[in-house]
C-alpha cells in the first residue's frame, strides 16, 4: 500500500515568521484521522524566515530528527549543547526524561528543514543531542542511513527507537532499490525533483505512506533528492 499525500493538500499554518505544512496532525492542524503513521508521529515540512526562529521550550519522551534542506539552523540546550547544522545536514535530539532547546535561522535567507518526531522505544532516559554532515555525493545514487536505532547501523546518528531515516540522490532516469520488508512502516518524502515510488508519482515536497511493501523501487523523473523513515 502507497498512499500519495501531495504538499498543496498538506495541513498546516503561515506564522509570517514560520510557514509551516504538516504531513500529520499537529499544532492548530488537527486531523484524529492522521495521528501519525506508525511510531511516526510528526513530520513538518517548515520554511523559518531570517533571524527568527524557535525560542526555548521543551520536550520530553521523543526522538527528534531535523534535517536541513536549505540555510542552517543554529541549536541551544539545556545540556549545554550548541551547534549550527546546514543544508543537507541532521542533528538528532533524544528527548528522554525532558530537555529545553532554542532552534533559530540566524543566516541572511530564509532556511527550509523537515523535522521529524518518532516516538521512542521506551519513555524516560537521559536526554542527548548530536549532529553530523551528510555530504549529497556520498547518497548519489545509493541509500544512505542518517540516523537510526538499528543495531547494525553503526555510522548513523543514534536515535532511541526501532526506525532508520536514510536519504539518497538520484539523477534523473536513475532508479534507487529500498528493501522494506513485511510489517514495516515507511513514509518517504521527495526533498527534491519529482519521482516515482513503485509507479506512483510524487512532487517536490509531497510525501508518501507506506505499508506492506517489500521493495520500494525509486526511479527520479528528473533529479531528485529523497527522505526515507523506515520504522517498526
Amino acid at each position: 500500500m502507497i498512499e500519495h499525500r501531495p504538499f498543496e493538500r498538506l495541513g498546516g499554518a503561515n506564522h509570517g515568521w514560520l510557514n509551516a505544512k504538516h504531513h500529520f496532525s499537529f499544532g492548530s492542524y488537527y486531523d484524529p484521522s492522521n495521528m501519525g503513521w506508525g511510531p511516526i508521529r510528526v513530520w513538518n515540512d517548515d520554511e523559518i524566515a531570517p533571524n527568527t526562529g524557535f525560542p526555548t521550550h521543551a520536550h520530553a519522551d521523543m526522538e527528534i530528527i531535523t534535517y536541513v534542506r536549505t540555510g542552517a539552523i543554529t541549536h541551544k540546550d539545556s545540556l549545554g549543547n550548541q551547534g549550527r547544522t546546514e543544508a543537507g545536514d541532521v542533528q538528532v535530539m533524544s528527548a528522554g526524561v525532558g530537555i529545553r532547546h532554542s532552534e533559530y535561522n540566524l543566516e541572511p535567507e530564509t532556511t527550509t528543514i523537515f523535522q521529524i518526531w518518532i516516538e521512542p522505544r521506551t519513555r524516560g532516559g537521559a536526554p542527548a543531542w548530536g549532529a553530523r554532515p551528510f555530504p549529497k555525493e556520498d547518497r548519489a545514487g545509493r541509500f544512505i542511513t542518517l540516523a537510526s536505532g538499528l543495531e547494525a547501523d553503526i555510522d548513523a546518528l543514534p536515535i532511541r527507537t526501532d526506525a532508520r531515516v536514510a536519504g539518497a540522490t538520484i539523477k534523473a532516469g536513475e532508479r534507487v532499490d529500498y528493501a522494506l520488508g513485511a510489517g514495516r512502516y515507511a513514509y518517504l518524502v521527495a526533498a527534491a525533483g519529482t519521482v516515482e515510488v513503485n509507479g506512483v508519482r510524487l512532487d517536490a515536497r509531497d510525501g508518501a505512506a507506506i505499508r506492506d511493501v517489500e521493495v520500494l523501487s525509486i526511479k527520479a523523473r528528473e533529479d531528485a533528492e529523497v527522505i526515507l523513515v523506515d520504522a517498526a
